[in-house]
């Protein structure tokens, strides 16, 4: 019984192709903007700010 897994490692070319192929595949996805962590960081910021300043007032 033969493996059907080829290993990418097995010889360079093909773990050249498949360095590549998931180079390649990291680049196609589009990177993640940081705006949103941070537009709800500040908005909870200025929640936290209003209700502590409410409560002492």
């Amino acid at each position: 019984m033969s493996d059907q897994h080829i290993d990418p490692a097995g010889n360079t070319q093909a773990f050249r192709a498949f360095a590549n192929a998931r180079e390649q595949e990291s680049e196609a996805t589009p990177k993640k903007s940081p705006l949103l962590p941070i537009i709800a960081v500040v908005a909870a910021i200025v929640i936290i700010g209003v209700a502590a300043f409410l409560l002492l007032r």
